[in-house]
């Protein structure tokens, strides 16, 4: 019984893998991000939250909605300090707090899964660089704790990290668990700063204030420290220990057996 001729690919099949395909997919991920910065500067949706929120929406329902245009936003690239200072004026400093947490967890999320499923194939590729390769292999092998610096940094962009972390392969709990925890500091001070800002000399407000600026020293310099060490481990050069003068000469004077 002849064995039927293999069929080519037919051009569904190959429109399909081409669409498919690493580069085409992060082409589409780079539309994305271009129309939310895009629209972000066109629209300015931000201001849906700081000035179209009606100040007598409270209670649990609000809370949750606040948070879901949160999310939405940052993933936007709208600023989280503006976020956060509406979060305190709108519902106080406990339930912003919850609120912008939420929103933040819900806008890390979208951001990584977006570049985990558009754009981690074809971005693994381009990582040969020395610094690139480290920090790779930093997110890769301690996410969490990697993670948990990196959102305890308030210089450190909210979308690169999230977007690095998409392109390693850190796990999804590791991300989102470090993100819950290290963004509740900085973001906890902003909302206490935007629910007092009506009184700026207040103790509150000024505590909140020189926390925002004492974390933000403590970041760069905490972030110099990293940089440095991030470009010792790429240069895949390590310390040896100096071999005594005396040890040279003494290895140099012993006769040579031949066996």
């Amino acid at each position: 019984m002849p064995v039927p001729a293999t069929q080519p690919d037919g051009l569904p099949s190959r429109l399909t893998r081409t669409l498919l395909s690493p580069w085409s997919r992060l082409a589409l991920l780079a539309v994305l991000l271009s129309s939310a910065a895009t629209t972000m500067l066109l629209y300015e949706p931000q201001r849906v939250l700081t000035h179209g929120w009606s100040p007598q929406a409270a209670g649990g329902t609000a809370v949750a909605l606040f948070g879901a245009a949160y999310g939405l936003c940052t993933a936007a690239f709208v600023p989280r300090p503006v976020l956060n200072v509406a979060a305190g004026v709108l519902f106080g400093a406990q339930a912003g707090t919850f609120s912008a947490t939420a929103g933040t967890v819900i806008g890390a999320g979208i951001a990584f899964g977006l570049g985990r499923m558009l754009g981690q194939d074809a971005l693994r590729t381009l990582l040969r660089g020395r610094w690139l390769s480290a920090a790779d292999r930093q997110l890769s092998r301690r996410g969490f704790r990697s993670m948990l610096v990196i959102r305890l940094l308030p210089g450190v962009p909210f979308a690169a990290s999230n977007y690095g972390a998409a392109v390693s392969r850190m796990s999804w709990p590791a991300f989102l668990s470090a993100t819950a925890l290290g963004s509740v500091p900085n973001t906890a001070a902003y909302v206490i700063a935007g629910s007092s800002a009506a009184k700026p000399t207040s103790p509150v407000f000024l505590a909140s204030f020189g926390f925002i600026a004492l974390s933000g020293l403590a970041g760069g310099v905490v972030a110099w420290r990293k940089r440095a060490h991030l470009k010792g481990g790429a240069s895949g050069t390590e310390a040896r220990p100096a071999v005594p003068p005396e040890a040279c000469s003494t290895a140099a004077s012993e006769p040579v057996s031949h066996h």
